[in-house]
């Protein structure tokens, strides 16, 4: 089975500037590793559309949207301490939200999808850009897949040593989108406690410690993320990995 790589390299023109740790190199080292790995006769790299203004709006307010298309057509800048943009920014942030747009597409027409984009976007909320993120990916994704023939449900698995407050901020109130994540806790952004289960049992935080070993890590998932989702029964399932 073939999957489709959703990748762009103006995705490597986002500069969030020296020694950041959201850099182009986290792109390329995967981008290397895919074209030399076995499966790579398997990959189908496509290059990806940059969402529209209009869908972004399903999930975030206008003024965020205006917020940050202007602060990156001032120049070099910070959303906030964690979070700086450069000129290209915004036009790169609506490329890399419409992969994770086409990626979906190419999940109803029948193949797996891996989106290969930055910035990435699990932390930024409705109205509120932070820890590197200025566009809800995860979110868009999901509510651009239930407008599509076939699909009723979308399960998203937030795989990362931090939580995706923005993600579940967003979806936490629709009940056909279920959200879980496994993240180090306490640790940034501060959510992700196991009391947020959303406003229809629609999400499940798996709080664990940095010391966690791997048997323990994957029990985690066996008797937690495998079975919550399973339940649900999504008729997609978006990966959300950092």
């Amino acid at each position: 089975m073939s999957v489709s790589v959703l990748y762009h390299s103006d995705f490597l023109n986002h500069d969030t500037g020296a020694g950041h740790p959201e850099c182009p190199d986290r792109l390329r080292s995967c981008v290397s590793a895919l074209e030399s790995c076995e499966f790579s006769d398997q990959l189908n790299w496509k290059d990806p559309h940059p969402a529209s203004e209009d869908k972004l709006e399903w999930v975030h307010t206008k003024e965020h949207i205006k917020h940050i298309k202007s602060i990156c057509n001032s120049g070099v800048g910070y959303i906030d301490p964690d979070t700086p943009v450069c000129p290209e920014s915004y036009n790169i942030a609506l490329k890399s939200a419409g992969a994770w747009l086409d990626g979906v597409d190419e999940v109803i027409e029948g193949s797996s999808a891996f989106v290969l984009s930055r910035p990435p976007g699990h932390h930024a909320e409705s109205d509120r850009a932070m820890g590197f993120c200025l566009f809800s990916n995860a979110a868009l994704a999901a509510t651009y897949a239930l407008k599509q023939d076939g699909i009723n449900k979308v399960g998203i698995f937030d795989w990362d040593v931090h939580h995706g407050n923005g993600t579940q901020n967003i979806v936490q109130s629709n009940p056909d989108i279920a959200y879980a994540s496994i993240h180090q806790f306490p640790f940034y952004p501060g959510t992700g406690s196991q009391l947020e289960k959303g406003d229809h049992s629609n999400v499940l935080n798996i709080p664990v410690p940095a010391d966690l070993g791997g048997e323990e890590y994957l029990q985690k998932f066996d008797a937690g993320v495998f079975p919550f989702l399973q339940n649900f029964n999504p008729d997609i399932l978006i990966i959300s990995a950092g």
